[in-house]
């Protein structure tokens, strides 16, 4: 991203929380996000997908409300499997964030402002809303800007707030190109096969002492490192009888066969 010569407290905007992006910064924006969302709505159609579920997992992709968390390498192969949906995403005001978020909207994603750094209570208190409207919420759990596969607590605390469960998954892509971002992005190659490999629910008490945050901060660690290896172990079997195409509909889709 391109230094922003206003980049001091007396510059930020009250309402998002950073300084205005220069004229550059705007060009790049549209640039980049009309890029990937042309790259998803050409590449995402080629794709087969399977999918794959822990015990007492989510059992499709249109039940609700959930706390969903995935890693953000994920992003290109989650958004045209998860689209139109209506899912709530937290969005980051940095210029990350906001390439992401116009994306992302294109393929009926609403995003929340906030992010796991900077304006995270307003992020929480919307999820929070979305939440109690009945919608599932997401988070790209490592954004905005990493440590890359490193779980932040955000998760926990509207769980913890909202009663929802946490839930989490990994999309593996058996051939893509791996960009050279923090986050190893990973782009589908036209006509690839993907697993996605969904984990248990993760019940957070309402009464849960703050104490308690690292303990299921960790359980959501560990559920996205599992899920992530297994994904990556079966990948290549995508299509076989143990992991048939997943059969996406538009209003979203069971993930076991009937």
């Amino acid at each position: 991203m391109p230094p922003n010569p206003l980049a001091d407290d007396e510059n930020i905007d009250p309402l998002t929380g950073r300084v205005p992006f220069t004229r550059l910064q705007k060009v790049l924006l549209t640039l980049i996000s009309w890029g990937t969302t042309i790259a998803v709505h050409l590449i995402g159609p080629t794709m087969k997908f399977a999918v794959s579920c822990e015990e007492n997992s989510p059992i499709s992709l249109e039940q609700r409300p959930f706390v969903y968390s995935f890693w953000h390498q994920c992003t290109f192969a989650a958004t045209y499997l998860w689209r139109n949906l209506d899912i709530r995403v937290m969005s980051s005001t940095s210029f990350d964030g906001e390439f992401t978020a116009r994306m992302i909207r294109r393929f009926g994603f609403v995003p929340v402002r906030g992010s796991s750094s900077k304006g995270a209570v307003r992020g929480l208190l919307g999820m929070r809303k979305e939440i109690d409207a009945g919608y599932t919420v997401a988070f790209t759990i490592d954004g905005p800007r990493g440590p890359r596969f490193v779980t932040k607590p955000g998760p926990v605390l509207l769980a913890r707030s909202s009663g929802v469960p946490m839930a989490v998954f990994h999309i593996a892509i058996d051939r893509c190109w791996t960009l050279r971002t923090w986050d190893r992005l990973l782009v589908p190659k036209p006509f690839a096969r993907a697993l996605m490999r969904v984990g248990s629910l993760i019940p957070v008490p309402e009464d849960m002492p703050s104490e308690q945050l690292d303990h299921y901060n960790a359980l959501l660690q560990s559920s996205l490192d599992r899920v992530k290896a297994y994904a990556e172990a079966n990948v290549d079997k995508v299509g076989t009888g143990e992991y048939p195409f997943f059969i996406r509909h538009a209003k979203g889709g069971k993930f076991t066969p009937e």
